[in-house]
C-alpha cells in the first residue's frame, strides 16, 4: 500500500479527489496526513476523513530553508512513500527538494513546458493556443521543470474565460491525478527511473 502526505495551499479539490478514491481499499494507495502553508479551507476536506493535517506557515520563520526544514520534518514524522503537491503554491527551496526526490510529485494547469509558473491559465488563454492541458510532474529545483510523469490535453474554446478554463482544467487533473497515484502504487510507473 502506497502511503501518501498531500500538500495543499487553498480549497483541496485535489485532495477530495484523492481522499475518495484512496477510501477504496483496491485503490492502492492511502493519505496518512494533509498539510498547509496556511489553515486552507481545504484541510476540512481531511478533517471529514480523519486524516491528520498540520499547517507550517512560512511568516513564522526567519528563512524559506528554515520554514522547509520544519515542513520537511513534520511530513517524515508519517514517513510517507510519496508527497503529493495539490494546488500546493509555494515553490520549494532545494533543501526540500533534494530531501524527497523522487518521490516528490505536482499537478500543473498546462502542457508543460508551456506555461509554467503561477499564472498558467491565464498565460495560455493570452498567448491564444487551441489546446492546453495538465501535466503531473516530479517535483525538481527549478519552477514546473521536473521530468513529467502523465499529461492529457484540454481544447480551449474560443470563449473562454480563465475562470471556465481553469474549472474544465481543475476537473482533467483531478482524473490524471487520481490515475497517476495508482498507477504509481501498482508500480507501473516509476519515479526514480524518470530521474536518472
Amino acid at each position: 500500500m502506497l502511503s501518501v502526505v498531500v500538500l495543499i495551499s487553498g480549497s483541496g479539490s485535489n485532495l477530495l479527489a484523492l481522499l475518495e478514491a484512496a477510501d477504496n481499499p483496491l485503490y492502492g494507495a492511502r493519505v496518512l496526513a494533509v498539510g498547509s502553508d496556511n489553515p486552507a479551507d481545504g484541510l476540512a476536506h481531511a478533517e471529514r476523513f480523519g486524516i491528520p493535517t498540520f499547517v507550517v506557515s512560512p511568516q513564522a520563520f526567519d528563512s524559506r530553508e528554515a520554514w522547509a526544514d520544519m515542513l520537511l520534518a513534520n511530513i517524515n514524522h508519517f514517513k510517507p512513500d510519496l508527497v503529493v503537491l495539490a494546488g500546493f503554491m509555494r515553490i520549494l527551496p532545494s533543501n526540500f527538494v533534494q530531501a524527497m526526490s523522487p518521490n516528490l510529485i505536482n499537478t500543473h494547469p498546462s502542457l508543460l513546458p508551456a506555461f509554467p509558473g503561477a499564472h498558467a491559465v491565464r498565460d495560455a488563454l493570452e498567448a491564444g493556443v487551441k489546446t492546453t492541458g495538465v501535466t503531473i510532474h516530479v517535483v525538481d529545483e527549478g519552477v514546473d521543470t521536473g521530468p513529467h510523469i502523465a499529461q492529457r490535453e484540454v481544447e480551449v474554446q474560443t470563449d473562454d474565460n480563465e475562470h471556465d478554463l481553469h474549472e474544465r482544467i481543475k476537473s482533467v487533473e483531478r482524473e490524471l491525478l487520481v490515475a497517476t497515484v495508482k498507477d504509481i502504487a501498482a508500480k507501473n510507473i516509476h519515479l526514480a527511473s524518470l530521474t536518472n
